[in-house]
């Protein structure tokens, strides 16, 4: 298990990761980078479920390489999770650029973090003033064949996209059952809308695909 003060030294050592530690709210605004996304974990030292999220998001940083993740000990930094409403530790937030969307909670897999921060290479934030593609997920299984179907078409129309294989990713496959209230997959999230199934219609409207080009 690596510990909070263990993950101090691998991130001042490590400069391929842009982890840094913060001391409160205003040095976190700081550090964040405006044309990207960026991550801050709150966590509480002490805490097997904090230091099982330090570890995994340490191994899916290293895996990634350039990812800018803040960490902030709740038990020392008291003016962050106030100011967005978060009441549990750990909590990841998620910014974009400094715009705050979305918070995930407790301890994960390496590989839901991995794509996480996959996501941000997926999807840019524009800086040339065009509107960005919407943030698409795709939840799958290794043995479902409209889940290919549904990934060629994808690439097809230059559709860049998140896959998580449920089979392997248990949190994300009960995540994917409360929201859609559905097993089955494939199963979308486009931009927080869900689509069931290979509906070619539903997809082509939400991502303003023409039904010339598909």
């Amino acid at each position: 298990m690596v510990l909070a003060w263990e993950l101090i030294l691998l991130s001042e050592n490590c400069s391929q990761m842009a982890i840094s530690n913060v001391a409160s709210h205003e040095e976190m605004l700081g550090l964040i980078r405006k044309d990207q996304k960026n991550y801050v974990l709150l966590y509480k030292s002490g805490s097997e479920a904090s230091e099982c999220s330090l570890k995994n998001i340490t191994e899916a940083a290293e895996k990634l390489g350039k990812v800018n993740v803040m960490l902030a000990d709740v038990s020392q930094v008291r003016d962050i999770h106030s100011v967005y409403g978060v009441t549990s530790a750990p909590s990841l937030l998620v910014f974009e650029g400094d715009r705050f969307i979305n918070v995930v909670k407790g301890c994960n897999e390496p590989s839901h973090y991995i794509n996480l921060f996959e996501e941000a290479y997926f999807h840019p934030l524009s800086t040339s003033g065009q509107p960005r593609q919407k943030r698409v997920t795709v939840y799958t299984t290794p043995t479902c064949s409209w889940c290919n179907t549904l990934k060629s078409y994808l690439k097809s129309n230059n559709i860049q996209y998140t896959e998580i294989d449920v089979s392997r990713n248990q949190q994300a496959a009960e995540q994917m059952v409360r929201r859609s209230g559905q097993q089955g997959v494939p199963q979308t999230d486009i931009e927080g809308t869900i689509v069931v199934g290979f509906d070619k219609n539903r997809i082509n409207s939400l991502l303003g695909i023409s039904t010339q080009q598909s």
